[in-house]
């Protein structure tokens, strides 16, 4: 009589695992993308109807309150980044969905300056550059967590440099800001799909499983609003 070989099963074993964990992932990574493809559709849904709405845009872009609206996406990503641990998933997927309607608030205003052939050229062109670069985050087997923190440097110059020209309005410092942005953003892309990638874990609870989906689309949101904010300043046709 033959004997079962230890080692062929614990092969088969490994194996099975594996695959097990691949077909995780690749659930885990496609909650990812539904979650930040849902996100950009109201953000698009909400700045469009502000923007082509006079009676809601007026009261709002021809205030101080366009303050408020511009720097309140700034203030849900600092909220994010300090209530990582704590927040609930389902609190996680509130404040993702409110996050991405006061985005599509403070986007709206590129309704009123730029053509709506060259905000849709601009979209496509953002799309391909984020799809291509969080492709290759996914299947590189390069590790980029040591381009990590240069990349966080870059990114904090970008906001800061952001921030101030709101007040000065300068077009040289908006056209640097807007270079450099793009690196960044890109490679923040690739960075953070390799990152979702890597945090991705059979052994979590749905729950943390949740958090980290919406977490993850969190952070490739930002990356591609970023990457197409930055790309009207060259694609985008000022209405005439």
């Amino acid at each position: 009589m033959n004997t079962p070989n230890p080692g062929y099963r614990l092969e088969t074993a490994r194996g099975h695992a594996g695959a097990l964990i691949d077909e995780g992932l690749r659930q885990h990574m496609l909650r990812v993308y539904n979650y930040m493809g849902l996100g950009l559709v109201v953000t698009g849904l909400v700045a469009y109807i502000v923007g082509t709405t006079p009676a809601l845009y007026v009261p709002i872009f021809s205030t101080p309150l366009k303050w408020v609206v511009m720097l309140a996406p700034l203030a849900f990503v600092f909220f994010f980044s300090f209530r990582m641990q704590s927040i609930s998933a389902s609190g996680a997927q509130t404040m993702f969905w409110a996050f991405c309607a006061v985005m599509g608030l403070s986007l709206a205003s590129v309704f009123l300056v730029f053509t709506g052939t060259s905000i849709a050229r601009t979209f496509f062109i953002a799309a391909t550059m984020f799809g291509a670069t969080s492709l290759y985050g996914y299947t590189t087997k390069r590790d980029l967590s040591q381009f990590g923190s240069f990349l966080i440097m870059g990114l904090i110059g970008v906001v800061i440099a952001s921030v101030v020209n709101l007040f000065l309005g300068s077009t040289a410092l908006q056209f640097a800001v807007s270079v450099i942005g793009i690196l960044v953003f890109v490679g923040l892309t690739a960075w953070d799909t390799q990152t979702i990638k890597e945090q991705y874990a059979e052994n979590f609870d749905q729950e943390s499983q949740q958090k980290l989906a919406v977490f993850g689309a969190f952070s490739l949101y930002l990356n591609f609003i970023n990457i197409f904010q930055l790309l009207l300043t060259f694609t985008g046709q000022r209405e005439e």
